[in-house]
């Protein structure tokens, strides 16, 4: 017999990014009455159940959906202490899509992909593990003309949303069916998503192996994910002749990563002294270009292609159409429509 599940009763509502009281207003219950209904410790009636879903705007068979929410056990690509009432609506969008590719790929029948993982050690360091990857790969050129693309190619399922931040950059997640999923926020600009996939990259290669609690997992994906995009052997010849603001904009044209980020990876290289960093990022902020850097300068972003064609996939294999696909997914046709048209 199907039953509602209280957890779908709480995600539905984080979802929204509306506390208890909040969604106990809108269905005229109060916070009490909603907090048992989440914690299953009372069962929703029929009516109470309709008025929660006409306020969360999702369909009633939403709630009978099974299963938990997987735990945040993968970093967040973010400014540092963002409160949880950002962050919690973020996760809640994040476990319903997750959900999402999980029924995706199993109608499908698509297979996992085989990633190369590699166990950090004294001698694999991020850096060196970011250029075993592309040997792995065989990406044979310096700049990586389109990562989205090859992380689909490789298996690893991008989705794009608005965050309703700019302090969230991106999540990634193994489903609960073990495949790789990266989440970016749909704000980036390129730049911005290219840094964020390749720092997502070392947190899913990095999910299959042994973490020591030690380790500054955050710090290595940083590291990983400049070298991955910014290769040393190459991109020394470009600092060569002295770091400049002007200088980091031609570049960024070149490599399609930041200003900032090139930066950074000139200072690692030991291109920059402590004092001329200093200097530079002095000049970043005096041209008011430290958050925002010249729009002319833009990187395209890059579009996620896969989830959309796994999805098509399954709407020939059934023969759904969109109203029909949305109700498989359990969602308003708006909801399907803003995430996946």
């Amino acid at each position: 017999m199907n039953i509602v599940n209280p957890k779908m009763i709480l995600l539905a509502r984080e979802s929204r990014g509306w506390p208890q009281q909040t969604l106990s207003e809108k269905i005229h219950s109060n916070k009490a009455n909603l907090s048992r209904l989440e914690n299953g410790d009372a069962l929703a009636s029929p009516g109470l159940l309709e008025a929660i879903a006409d306020a969360t705007g999702y369909p009633v068979h939403f709630f009978y959906q099974k299963g938990d929410l997987l735990p945040v056990n993968l970093a967040y690509r973010k400014r540092q202490n963002v409160p949880a009432k950002i962050i919690t609506p973020i996760e809640a969008q994040i476990n319903i899509m997750r959900m999402h590719a999980e029924f995706l790929t199993h109608l499908s029948g698509r297979q996992l992909p085989v990633l190369p993982v590699y166990e950090v050690t004294e001698k694999n360091t991020p850096t060196a593990i970011a250029l075993l990857v592309r040997k792995a790969w065989n990406i044979d050129t310096p700049v990586i003309p389109n990562l989205l693309k090859l992380l689909e190619e490789k298996g690893i399922l991008v989705n794009t949303f608005d965050f309703g931040t700019e302090r969230v950059d991106s999540k990634s997640i193994i489903t609960s069916n073990k495949f790789p999923v990266i989440f970016l926020n749909a704000t980036l600009q390129g730049d911005k998503q290219r840094f964020s996939l390749a720092y997502e990259l070392w947190h899913l290669l990095q999910s299959y192996t042994t973490i020591p609690h030690e380790r500054d997992i955050s710090h290595e994906a940083n590291e990983f994910a400049a070298a991955f995009l910014m290769p040393e052997k190459e991109i020394r010849k470009d600092f060569e002749n002295g770091i400049t603001v002007p200088l980091l904009g031609e570049l960024k044209r070149k490599w399609k990563v930041s200003m900032i980020a090139l930066l950074y990876r000139a200072d690692d290289l030991g291109f920059v002294s402590a004092n001329q960093k200093r200097y530079l990022l002095q000049q970043f902020n005096k041209l008011k270009i430290r958050r925002r850097e010249p729009q002319e300068l833009d990187v395209p972003a890059e579009q996620p292609r896969l989830i959309r064609s796994i999805l098509a996939a399954c709407r020939e294999k059934i023969k759904a159409n969109t109203v029909e696909m949305a109700a498989l997914l359990s969602l308003e046709v708006s909801d399907y429509l803003e995430l996946y048209s």
